[in-house]
């Protein structure tokens, strides 16, 4: 498949892919290669804020838990978040998108006027503000990025539609009298999916940094959960002595993002070659 050479010969893209697959592959294991699985809500007082050594690789807590236990752990929850969040704004983002690019009118004006009303405000800020108004929790944390992300697939969708309504094939469509419903899903749509991925690829590293941030703000998580932003949001009156309590989550949070974030741009560079990082 030519999209598949071309993104074999980009080393970052594949590096990142590697990145992802082994981030996947250790979620869906997590609980298997976990050295220590009964110290991930446990605790074990004993052997609090011991330094990373053969029996515990990143160290442990303040609670005496496995460091490493938990940050293997915790991707399964990192993955999950941000793979249900994208999933909800993709839902609500691309149907939008889809309309307000294609139909015409004051609805299709309103739509894509309240797509820049939130793109207007930073999306961290935003997704505070909407947690806070929720209960706190992990559930809340997913509500409020999915209801500042939506946007941006609003307005990817919106842009391509534009410019692919004015295609021969659509002219066509219209004049055989197909449907605008028609027209729009199943013809409109596959034709602006490659988009849609490349966005969601980088949402999935966006989602998970600011997710991390919402949970070292106390927002997200909630003790004894093994999230990254929690653990690192727990460390910060252990430092600098305990410095293995904060650098190890953090790291996790620094690879999963740019996995993502090399894959995207990757897959970037495919579907629009005028956007091409320089070689």
């Amino acid at each position: 498949m030519p999209v598949l050479k071309r993104l074999l010969k980009d080393i970052p893209a594949v590096m990142g892919f590697l990145i992802i697959a082994m981030i996947i592959l250790t979620a869906i294991f997590a609980w298997q290669v976990a050295p220590l699985p009964t110290e991930v809500y446990g605790s074990n007082i004993l052997e609090r804020l011991q330094p990373p050594s053969p029996d515990h690789l990143f160290g442990t807590d303040a609670l005496g838990r496995d460091i490493f236990s938990r940050v293997l752990v915790g991707t399964r929850s990192a993955l999950t978040i941000a793979l249900s969040v994208v999933i909800l704004a993709m839902a609500i983002g691309v149907p939008m998108g889809l309309y307000a690019g294609y139909a015409s009118g004051w609805a299709a004006e309103l739509v894509m006027r309240l797509t820049d009303i939130f793109l207007a405000v930073p999306q961290l800020i935003l997704a505070l503000a909407v947690a806070q108004i929720l209960s706190r929790g992990l559930e809340s944390a997913m509500i409020a990025l999915a209801m500042t992300y939506w946007p941006f697939f609003a307005r990817t969708v919106f842009a391509e539609v534009q410019r692919t309504k004015t295609s021969l094939f659509v002219e066509a469509l219209e004049g055989l009298g197909a449907s605008p419903l028609r027209i729009a899903v199943c013809h409109l749509l596959p034709n602006v999916a490659a988009p849609i991925i490349v966005r969601a690829t980088l949402g999935m590293g966006f989602t998970i940094l600011t997710s991390a941030t919402l949970g070292f703000l106390g927002i997200g998580a909630t003790p004894p959960s093994p999230d990254w932003g929690l653990m690192i949001a727990e460390s910060r009156q252990y430092l600098p002595e305990s410095w293995w309590y904060s650098t190890f989550p953090g790291l996790a949070i620094l690879v999963t993002v740019l996995g993502f974030n090399l894959l995207g741009d990757g897959l970037r560079d495919i579907v629009d070659p005028r956007l091409r990082r320089s070689r």
